[in-house]
């Protein structure tokens, strides 16, 4: 209110005062201004509503603006007049912009499919949706991130693991030193991993991995694999020489195909190689071994504890056992939980008591 009585008053002023004290009026004006203009960036933006009102009020005084304005430059001021006299834009031309709910179709089909530009656009026409075209496809994929060029080849490792989790199996061996009345001994167990449930299968052990003996064992796996819910399509190992042709011949005529993966490479067999770390970190490397028994009784205990009582990360945290979580419990309910240890605590698993 202060404000608009200061604006009155002053616009009164004006209107009394004569030409020439309205000159040193706007003199003074436009020196403090511009000592005001000095103190500010160079270059000061205005809004559109700004523009509208400078142009408003300046027009009036024709040349005169020019010995007045300082918040931009006469000749931007002109463009701003000149601006004015034009024609209000035209409408926005050209191709519509695609609809939201075709570029999330597109999106998809790629994703889920690694499909390149052509076959999706193909896909679309089969749909009915012909209107869309090859270069609206390549830029709404190119916008996402998405190479347009279709997948080629047998795919990535990682690619291969995932499409046959269901039918592949890895396997591989680790090892232990046993004490014998001979001395130590370094036994080699052979093992399993189905990799889509990452259940274990000890095939056998032994300090002599021999051809004859892992003719055997190859002979007892492809029996265990004729009986397995989900038929072994798939065996990945590494190029141990241990793993000699009749090993590999017997899985053939059990129907599975053997995958070597490439020397000095772990990550292509990772999850035999993780197996091996656990049941090592977790259980043998805390042992002095006394007889193949006694390794045979700590490799048993540990699957049970595997398979049935550790959660396991890559399966929802849950044991492999599975079976449906019990309901969510009270925090006094804790007092009625119990450990059940194995190896005298090593191992620990907690249940609800009875």
């Amino acid at each position: 209110m202060a404000i608009k009585k200061f604006f009155n008053r002053f616009l009164l002023f004006l209107a009394r005062a004569g030409d020439r004290d309205l000159a040193r009026h706007v003199q003074y004006l436009k020196i403090e201004n511009q000592i005001l203009r000095d103190k500010l960036p160079k270059r000061i933006r205005v809004s559109p509503k700004e523009k509208q009102r400078l142009v408003k009020f300046g027009k009036p005084l024709g040349a005169a603006i020019y010995d007045v304005i300082t918040i931009v430059s006469p000749r931007t001021f002109q463009r701003w007049l000149a601006g004015e006299k034009t024609a209000a834009p035209p409408a926005n031309t050209g191709r519509p912009r695609t609809p939201v709910d075709l570029r999330a179709l597109v999106l998809r089909l790629a994703r889920a499919n690694a499909w390149g530009y052509t076959r999706i656009l193909g896909e679309l026409k089969k749909l009915g949706l012909a209107h869309i075209c090859r270069s609206t496809v390549v830029n709404i994929l190119r916008e996402a991130g998405i190479d347009t060029a279709p997948k080629r080849g047998e795919g990535t490792w990682d690619d291969f693991v995932h499409r046959h989790a269901a039918s592949l199996w890895a396997c591989d061996f680790f090892t232990k030193k046993v004490w014998t009345l001979g001395g130590p001994v370094s036994f080699f167990v052979l093992f399993f991993i189905h990799i889509g449930t990452r259940r274990v299968h000890i095939a056998g052990m032994t300090a002599h991995p021999d051809r004859q003996w892992m003719a055997e064992q190859a002979g007892q796996v492809a029996q265990f694999f004729a009986v397995q819910p989900e038929t072994p399509t798939h065996l990945i190992r590494d190029l141990d020489s241990k793993f000699t042709l009749a090993f590999d011949a017997a899985m053939k005529s059990a129907g599975v195909t053997v995958v070597p993966v490439g020397p000095r490479a772990p990550n292509l067999n990772a999850f035999a190689e993780r197996f091996v770390l656990s049941i090592k970190s977790e259980c043998l490397d805390h042992f002095v071994v006394f007889g193949e028994a006694h390794l045979r009784y700590l490799v048993q205990e540990y699957l049970a504890h595997y398979h049935t009582e550790r959660p396991h990360q890559a399966k929802d945290n849950a044991p492999l056992s599975g079976g449906p979580a019990p309901p969510c419990q009270e925090p006094a309910a804790a007092k009625a939980i119990g450990r059940e240890k194995r190896f005298g605590g090593l191992l620990n698993h907690y249940r609800l008591a009875a």
